[in-house]
């Protein structure tokens, strides 16, 4: 017996609609004619309907060369220039006399330099990078001793903020908003585990990275302990303790250095030991902790809040 259809027969012209990955109806292109009127191959049509150039979204994006430099000799030049490096990685294993000098004259300039695979590089760049990257600071990294000494120079108090391990860019670049709009003379950062500044940490500081120095410290140890000794107070701000800010327990209103540590465990052990204060911040809420941004902007504020009541 033969078997029945009952739906009606589909049209031969009719076009299909078809879909991306993120369901959105794509119109795909009609294949090309060329001259004697046979059809040559298209290609399948991209997320973007008309793209015909396929996409790779595990590449890396297109690079800003102004934000990097490729290769040993350039990168040596660099250096040797006096050019601002934020970073500096080198392929792994390479041993010659140009990665011996980019090596010791990135760390007499305290920039940090990482020996990396092959893959990271690749990560990095889709250009030939030769074995070595580096990143172009956008800024320019300030010496610490120098201002300090020209803040008491000038008869100001100094104010610092010193950054433990924020390796976030837009809580770093939150931060040095906060600070330079309450007032903080100089930002303190270490070489290694710290937010690369670049063009979102600018953004978010709002310009304010333009106007506030920055200075990356080789080791935060030592330089504690020299702002302690140039008569710098130092006051972590940390949940270990049981001074609160609100009781003003704690006068700010004399140079002062504020430590800031990182959201997932706060200062290092061997920081706090160097703090002369430490204070909590009061909450009042369910969640035991704030971003590091807010945290930073609610010290300095009540620093600031001092340093006006004892101006009146």
């Amino acid at each position: 017996m033969e078997k029945r259809n009952n739906r009606p027969p589909r049209p031969l012209n009719e076009r299909r609609q078809f879909f991306d990955s993120e369901n959105r109806p794509v119109t795909p292109r009609r294949p090309a004619r060329s001259e004697e009127g046979e059809n040559r191959p298209e290609r399948s049509a991209g997320p973007r309907g008309g793209d015909d150039k396929p996409r790779y979204p595990h590449r890396p994006a297109q690079d800003r060369s102004i934000d990097m430099i490729f290769g040993l000799r350039p990168i040596l030049e660099a250096l040797n220039a006096g050019r601002t490096l934020d970073k500096i990685f080198l392929l792994r294993g390479t041993k010659n006399s140009m990665t011996q000098d980019i090596t010791a004259l990135a760390k007499s300039a305290s920039i940090p330099v990482s020996m990396v695979p092959i893959e990271k590089l690749d990560g990095i760049t889709r250009k030939n990078h030769q074995g070595a990257v580096a990143y172009v600071s956008p800024i320019d990294y300030m010496p610490l001793d120098s201002i300090l000494s020209g803040l008491y120079e000038e008869g100001k108090t100094p104010l610092l903020l010193v950054l433990d391990r924020i390796t976030d860019v837009r809580n770093f670049g939150s931060i040095a908003r906060n600070a330079e709009c309450l007032g903080v003379h100089a930002i303190i950062v270490p070489s290694h585990g710290a937010a690369q500044i670049n063009g979102d940490a600018l953004k978010t500081s709002a310009g304010a990275l333009n106007l506030i120095p920055v200075c990356r410290e080789p080791n935060l140890k030592n330089t504690l302990t020299f702002l302690r000794e140039s008569g710098v107070q130092i006051v972590a701000c940390t949940e270990k303790t049981d001074s609160s800010l609100e009781t003003g327990s704690v006068d700010l209103t004399g140079p002062l250095a504020v430590v800031m540590g990182s959201e997932e465990d706060g200062i290092s052990p061997e920081y706090l030991k160097l703090a002369d204060h430490k204070l909590r911040i009061p909450m009042a809420g369910q969640i035991s902790s704030l971003n590091v941004s807010v945290a930073s902007g609610i010290m300095l504020y009540e620093v600031l809040r001092q340093r006006l009541s004892t101006d009146k």
